[in-house]
């Protein structure tokens, strides 16, 4: 009976194991889609468009990054 009683408790936890390494892939994924969709974007600009926005070409991969990380965070 012990055994039994061991193994139920033991029954969840694979399924939770892969529940959240799933949804840690989607995040990742959306955080990748995010950052690609963002370093694209900005770099299609122009740098005068950029010096305009107060930005530097060298300065996009960085905040690809932070607005992946923002929104990722909600």
């Amino acid at each position: 009976m012990a055994a039994v009683t061991h193994q139920t408790a033991l029954k969840g936890a694979p399924a939770t194991g892969l529940a959240s390494l799933i949804e840690a892939a989607k995040t990742r994924y959306a955080r990748y889609r995010i950052y690609r969709q963002t370093v694209n974007e900005l770099s299609e600009l122009s740098n005068r468009e950029l010096a305009d926005l107060g930005l530097h070409r060298s300065m996009i991969r960085r905040l690809a990054m932070q607005a992946a990380e923002e929104y990722c965070a909600r």
